[in-house]
């Protein structure tokens, strides 16, 4: 057979590695971080990272995922980053995470802090 893009039980995963690979980075680990936002392109996507992470639903897309808000192609990663910005600072502050995959089987994250 062909296959025509990536491989699709891969790109699950990507939000996750790069998470992990940002967080590695920034010298910090997975319990340090007080948010997710991990952009839906489809659910599998998210629950596939919560599950390599080990983290759970009460502090991934509190507001609403990519399914409930949608999914502006090509600002997606924008839209996660002020999503995360905005509900860090009405907590408080803290870490944040926010993370999605791309065409190509890419992953992309970004580690916020708000004080």
């Amino acid at each position: 057979g062909m296959v025509a893009g990536p491989d699709t039980a891969s790109l699950l995963h990507q939000p996750s590695r790069s998470i992990v690979k940002a967080l590695d980075r920034a010298g910090k680990k997975v319990s340090d971080v007080d948010l997710f936002e991990i952009n839906e392109a489809f659910a599998a996507v998210g629950i596939a990272s919560m599950r390599d992470l080990g983290i759970t639903d009460d502090i991934v897309n509190v507001n609403g995922g990519a399914i409930a808000l949608g999914h502006p192609i090509g600002m997606s990663g924008n839209r996660l980053a002020i999503t995360l910005l905005y509900e860090l600072r009405r907590r408080g502050g803290g870490l944040g995470a926010a993370a999605l995959c791309g065409g190509g089987g890419q992953g992309d994250a970004l580690i916020l802090r708000v004080d």
